[in-house]
């Protein structure tokens, strides 16, 4: 188990069996020891750990009753349960008509006084009945998130083969600026976004249902998994570079509240990602991150509960050994490839000495792409201010 010394596993493992936590092989922060932060473990001991949760489930019935604990422990600890569901109110404030697609400029308001910024990518010509994908970006910048690049070609592509697509943006970043990045209930409010965000898609006519998917890259898996974890409505998940058992995020948004650390358990971000199960799902990592053990390691332990299912085949990895952290073309490629055969997207014509041709997928410039400006400006009763929107989120 990567030259972890058998004496170092029996103690881990007898930590898990026993209920202790592992504070003793952890990286804690003395200053919330309820939260697990950044590389809390050590590979070896993210490894460690999971084997020796083994020994707590080891089928079907007895990983269902770990996963409901672990889907209450997020939203317990994110304090999702009782956050409130108004009607949705949008704002459309710009339309861009490319040859296959259109791009629309959007903001949700998701709570009072909070709008949630973001671009709806649809195919040109609309069909009768349509797959919807949520974009959540990660921790990327020059430009911000969902103007980036990466995502443009992400989104726009898979508006061509026939999906409706929502980019939106990470609390503060993008023009999502009425809070900062750093406030305490970041992940709070980035999750409940995201259930809201979702809400939104599928009220738009002609989305189907049963081909819901969400996918980002960094942070944005994160938002993937955290999403897919806690909502049944989404039907598909691919979490980019993210998904590992020794790093848990490293922002304030990922893993500033105590989602992992519950008072009857302790998890990891590879049980999180398990809750798709037995949802498809495709895991891509590279050689350059923390998911660099992904096809030994996190990989066979998400397979092996897939197959209490018995759908391992529902579940995928594509490493890329050479690639770096990010949402680059060869990820890109894999993600159609899978979204293409689980979503039943259109990709006729597409197809170009076995790629995904994205050379009708514009890249526009981020002037185009903001949804508030001097000529819309956000709506008068926005809030402003870290303290402003903090308050909006005591529920």
């Amino acid at each position: 188990m990567h030259q972890l010394s058998f004496y170092r596993f029996l103690i881990i493992l007898g930590f898990i069996c026993t209920g202790f936590h592992l504070s003793a092989f952890s990286q804690p922060n003395p200053a919330r020891p309820d939260l697990c932060q950044g590389h809390y473990y050590t590979d070896e001991q993210g490894a460690a750990v999971l084997e020796g949760l083994k020994n707590v489930y080891h089928d079907k019935e007895s990983w269902e009753a770990r996963a409901a604990s672990i889907r209450q422990g997020i939203l317990d600890g994110a304090e999702l349960n009782h956050m409130p569901r108004q009607p949705l109110k949008v704002i459309r404030t710009g339309r861009h008509k490319e040859k296959d697609y259109i791009v629309e400029n959007i903001a949700i308001e998701t709570l009072p006084g909070y709008y949630l910024t973001g671009n709806l990518y649809s195919p040109a010509k609309k069909l009768s009945s349509m797959a919807g994908i949520l974009c959540p970006h990660g921790h990327f910048s020059n430009p911000d998130g969902r103007f980036q690049e990466m995502d443009q070609r992400r989104c726009a592509t898979l508006a061509r083969m026939g999906a409706v697509v929502l980019a939106y943006d990470m609390v503060g970043y993008g023009d999502n600026k009425q809070c900062s990045h750093t406030i305490p209930r970041a992940l709070k409010l980035q999750t409940y976004n995201s259930i809201r965000a979702l809400d939104f898609l599928l009220s738009l006519p002609h989305i189907d249902s049963s081909r819901i998917a969400v996918t980002g890259a960094s942070g944005g898996g994160t938002q993937t998994f955290l999403l897919t974890a806690i909502d049944s409505r989404v039907k598909v998940s691919v979490p980019v570079v993210m998904v590992s058992a020794a790093f848990f995020g490293g922002c304030v948004c990922e893993s500033g509240m105590p989602i992992h650390h519950r008072p009857d358990h302790i998890t990891n971000n590879v049980e999180i990602a398990s809750l798709a199960a037995p949802r498809p799902m495709l895991l891509v990592s590279d050689g350059a991150d923390w998911t660099k053990h992904c096809p030994v390691v996190e990989y066979p332990y998400i397979k092996n509960i897939y197959s209490w299912y018995s759908v391992p085949d529902k579940v995928e990895n594509v490493h890329l050994p050479n690639d770096k952290h990010d949402y680059g073309p060869n990820k890109r490629q894999a993600v159609y490839l899978f979204l293409i055969t689980h979503l039943r997207l259109d990709s006729q014509g597409m197809i170009k000495n076995g790629l995904v041709n994205e050379e009708a997928s514009v890249v526009l410039p981020v002037e185009a792409l903001t949804v508030f400006n001097s000529q819309h400006p956000r709506p008068a009763d926005a809030v402003s201010g870290d303290e402003a929107v903090s308050k909006l989120l005591e529920w």
